[in-house]
């Protein structure tokens, strides 16, 4: 009987997986609403003391997205006082939705990525998984290594779509 080899396992590729960068914590979301006074209206003292009391620990670790499903005026003061809270908690938390939350986090995990890992490699960025990867991570990691790969192709080791390879000098 002939031995199998697995060339995919054998080759030089380099597999990126951005779901593997995204920090794992939980997603919640703030919503400021609870805080407002008949649904309406932001009262001052009523949210420092509100934040004052609150127990923050239990964003210990977790992605926070701050939002106001409510239809209200929020002065941007309290959004910044929620900050100062979450800061010593948190691992992140961003002014805006879920996705937004999403963005921020695939923006840092690509900000942490050293280029040199992928100096001169050929580089299969992977193209399925767990977690969905939205397009805009996809070209963001492409501006990151573009300039120190020697290839760039898309999809699982096995079965790539080319898309950069570096022109002969």
């Amino acid at each position: 009987m002939e031995e199998i080899i697995n060339r995919v396992a054998q080759s030089a590729l380099t597999t990126l997986n951005l779901e593997e960068l995204l920090h794992p914590g939980e997603r919640v979301v703030y919503d400021i609403k609870d805080n407002l006074f008949q649904g309406l209206i932001l009262r001052e003292k009523d949210f420092r003391e509100f934040v004052k009391t609150h127990d923050w620990t239990q964003y210990a670790d977790k992605n926070v997205a701050i939002i106001c499903s409510a239809d209200a005026i929020v002065p941007t003061w309290a959004y910044m006082l929620l900050a100062t809270k979450l800061q010593n908690y948190a691992h992140r938390y961003v002014f805006g939705n879920l996705e937004a939350l999403e963005q921020e986090l695939f923006q840092e995990a690509i900000a942490a990525i050293d280029v040199e890992d992928y100096r001169d490699a050929k580089v299969v960025v992977k193209g399925c998984g767990n977690v969905p990867v939205p397009t805009y991570a996809y070209v963001a990691i492409m501006q990151k290594i573009l300039p120190v790969a020697s290839s760039i192709m898309y999809g699982e080791p096995c079965s790539t779509v080319p898309l950069y390879k570096r022109p002969k000098a």
